[in-house]
């Protein structure tokens, strides 16, 4: 059984601002087509991955998984996000 996903306010607040959708957050907590450490704070995990329906632009998910949820600290669509080679 999956994790539940969490969002905290402030990334509710995003959510709603950016008209991210539900179903794209789920695919990229989920599913991401690659992760990377936040530099700043190494429980947090970004997550990426790009949004055909978007044109397809990457969403970047800031979350922390924990042994009973995945939380979703910010989402955003993230202009310069590369995978690293």
């Amino acid at each position: 059984m999956a994790k539940p996903i969490v969002l905290t306010a402030h990334a509710a607040m995003r959510i709603r601002e950016r008209a991210i959708r539900e179903e794209w957050i789920e695919a990229t907590v989920l599913s991401p087509t690659w992760t990377e450490n936040d530099p700043r704070d190494r429980q947090v995990e970004r997550r990426f991955r790009p949004i055909p329906e978007a044109g397809n632009r990457i969403l970047r998910i800031a979350c922390v998984e924990t042994k009973f949820e995945i939380r979703v600290l910010s989402a955003m669509f993230d202009r310069r996000a590369r995978p690293k080679s």
